[in-house]
């Protein structure tokens, strides 16, 4: 019986991959860099490097999972836009992969495997239903659905970053204007700050050290944060009518600066939320979901043990 399988985590900066076995106990982990200047042909070996140094003699692989961030069609297993990984787009990374290893390979995106993670084991344990938003460099999305991830006709769904948040107003690089990560993610508290002079070569995490100690201009960024975070979650609990939606990522740790003013606005927006136990939560994971997520991918389908 396949008892385990391997998760890949592919970043533009980071190649993690774990085995992990049907329970969710991590047998073997390794992490490396993604050597982006080496060019494709160095990152699919160290990719299949990797795999390979997970994998045992025997056959009890059930497959391999890869996330990655983009847009995929899952059909194909091809990226169509990536701007972390430019030289993979319509380059057929699954097949390739595969075709390495002589192993059947999962590619999915990097957001839905980490909510597929925080549903196998990190916060949605409890639910089939939930929402994933990731707070990073941008705002991604996950939305699993009866236990499985929610693809759409193609593989796009959960495009939750670039709802429309302020009609008309700062324009995105996905073509639309007022887009939530232009107002929520790690990039919009940076321009934020600097466009009240806080300061030019600010991160994320140094303006949330001056809300946290007191600055006004800091802390109504954070506002601004969490009001535009809230006006996305009550649509998307006003849409979904799920049990649970959870925020991860990066920006995570100025929870208590946003979630006020997120949660306040959410009440304000939706009937749902206010009239049933609806929970807005923090994902559990870390940057370990991604791993978990990919690695349940060859799973799927197959009976697990007990938790």
């Amino acid at each position: 019986m396949a008892d385990y399988s391997i998760g890949v985590d592919l970043g533009g900066t980071n190649l993690r991959a774990a085995a992990i076995d049907r329970s969710g106990k991590v047998l073997r982990k390794i992490s490396g860099s993604t050597n982006l200047s080496e060019g494709r042909d160095a990152v699919v070996s160290d990719i299949v490097a990797a795999i390979s140094s997970l994998r045992d003699d025997t056959d009890r692989l059930a497959g391999v999972g890869v996330g990655v961030p983009g847009f995929i069609i899952m059909e194909t297993g091809i990226i169509t836009d990536s701007p972390n990984l430019p030289f993979f787009v319509d380059f057929p990374i699954r097949d390739e992969i595969s075709k390495h290893l002589g192993l059947p390979v999962i590619l999915e995106n990097d957001a839905n495997v980490a909510a597929m993670g925080e549903k196998w084991m990190g916060a949605g344990r409890d639910v089939d239903d939930l929402v994933l938003l990731t707070l990073g460099t941008g705002i991604g999305g996950g939305i699993i659905t009866k236990g499985k991830v929610m693809h759409g006709f193609v593989g796009m769904a959960g495009e939750l970053g670039h709802l429309t948040i302020v009609p008309n107003k700062h324009p995105c690089g996905c073509g639309n204007q007022g887009c939530l990560e232009k107002y929520a993610s790690a990039t919009a508290i940076v321009c934020m700050a600097r466009s009240l002079s806080l300061g030019d070569n600010l991160t994320a995490e140094a303006v949330s050290h001056l809300a946290a100690g007191g600055d006004e201009k800091a802390r109504a960024i954070f506002t601004t944060m969490g009001q535009s975070l809230g006006q996305a979650l009550a649509m998307l609990v006003n849409t979904f009518n799920y049990p649970l939606y959870l925020l991860s990522g990066g920006v995570l740790p100025a929870w208590d600066l946003f979630a006020p003013a997120m949660l306040a606005e959410v009440r304000r927006r939706s009937y749902n939320f206010r009239a049933t136990n609806t929970r807005i939560e923090k994902a559990t994971l870390g940057n370990e979901a991604g791993l978990y997520g990919a690695a349940y991918l060859p799973f799927e389908g197959l009976p697990l043990q007990e938790q």
